[in-house]
């Protein structure tokens, strides 16, 4: 599952929002998404990519820009 598709399943399961709405321009927090919902996401991210998130991470406020926080630690990861 690629970082996208992780954050729509996510929440489409906690939060009932149609995956097609999950789009890289919508603010998260018009999805819903607030500080603890950031933190359960970003546990879930962890634990799916195997990925240990520095604790002074700017949070991010778009789905694009959680998208590129994730693909950027998956790429750092693997190199």
């Amino acid at each position: 599952m690629d970082s996208i598709g992780l954050i729509r399943e996510f929440l489409n399961d906690r939060l009932g929002v149609e995956p097609e709405k999950v789009t890289p321009q919508a603010s998260l927090a018009d999805l819903g998404v607030d500080s603890l919902m950031m933190l359960e996401l970003m546990f879930e991210f962890e634990d799916r990519f195997a990925i240990k998130l520095a604790s002074d991470l700017k949070t991010p406020q778009t789905v694009g820009e959680m998208v590129s926080l994730m693909d950027g630690l998956i790429a750092d990861q693997k190199s």
